[in-house]
């Protein structure tokens, strides 16, 4: 009998990692060993994160990497990465490093290189940045907050009820990183996107994300332009931030498996398989819409 794939969720800033829990029902229900372990230091509920902000304070993306890094070393083969905002970037960074057999980063926060940065953006990390001492704290948000970067495609009740279950405070540091990326020659935030011998990559946005809207998405679909590897994009028009956590959460995980099902990324394990290639149009379900890097 074949190993089943294992599959890594990631989760992004403000969200606790049983927030995957669905999808990790659901990829094990396809056949996929998936399992979504927290950031560094942080603590096994919500309420426990909310106690103990300190837990994961001043942890940065180098931290986070390499704690990913000694999880997937203990595995018996490369993972498929799924990660959501912070998440998707560090998945990235992962896939580059040569650790996972395919990636899915949704909703990725900027990687080195990429230039956009819409007000939008700042308006939803601006509960880090209106004080430089939160780069060694954990910062909570409001729920008005997270309406905001969050939940803006959503009604207010949905929003106010994902707050109250899963949102924990995160580490300032990631973003304050994130700040000085293009100007910072050894950033955290480099990955290398000149990789030919990854594994297949998929870039989902959400049409109405405040926190990484879809030109944040499609300007980091172009720093992938000198790599033969599969590179991909899938968008959802109506979608927010929350859209890996929200009513509508179905739809992008079934995106997300249609396109590993195009890959050959079942959920038999795959054995290192590299990622080289033509891109593959994917079906996935929502009313996507797909690209594939150009110039």
């Amino acid at each position: 009998m074949a190993a089943k794939t294992p599959v890594l969720f990631i989760h992004g800033l403000w969200l606790h990692a049983t927030s995957w829990t669905p999808w990790v029902e659901k990829f094990d229900a396809a056949g996929y060993a998936a399992s979504a372990p927290g950031w560094p230091g942080e603590p096994e509920t919500v309420q426990l994160a909310r106690e103990n902000p300190e837990s994961i304070a001043a942890h940065g993306v180098d931290d986070v990497v390499e704690h990913y890094a000694t999880i997937i070393a203990e595995l018996d083969t490369p993972p498929i990465l799924v990660g959501h905002s912070f998440g998707g970037m560090i998945a990235q960074k992962l896939l580059g490093q040569g650790r996972g057999a395919a990636a899915i980063a949704i909703d990725a926060a900027q990687i080195k290189g990429v230039l956009p940065l819409p007000l939008s953006a700042l308006r939803a990390t601006l509960p880090v940045f209106r004080n430089p001492a939160n780069r060694h704290r954990a910062v909570s948000l409001t729920a008005a907050q997270f309406r905001y970067a969050f939940g803006n495609a959503i009604d207010s009740a949905e929003s106010d009820a994902l707050f109250d279950r899963w949102v924990i405070p995160a580490p300032g540091k990631p973003l304050f990183e994130a700040a000085v990326a293009n100007i910072s020659p050894h950033s955290p935030l480099k990955v290398d996107t000149a990789n030919a011998t990854r594994g297949p990559l998929l870039l989902i946005m959400g049409g109405k994300d405040h926190t990484v809207p879809e030109s944040i998405t499609k300007a980091t679909l172009k720093q992938y332009r000198h790599s033969d590897a599969v590179t991909e994009m899938l968008g959802f028009p109506d979608r927010g931030h929350s859209l890996t956590v929200d009513s509508g959460w179905p739809a992008v995980a079934e995106g997300a498996l249609s396109w590993l099902a195009t890959q050959s990324l079942s959920g038999e394990s795959v054995h290192g398989r590299s990622g080289t290639g033509a891109s593959v149009p994917a079906q996935p379900q929502g009313k996507p819409s797909l690209g594939t890097p150009t110039g």
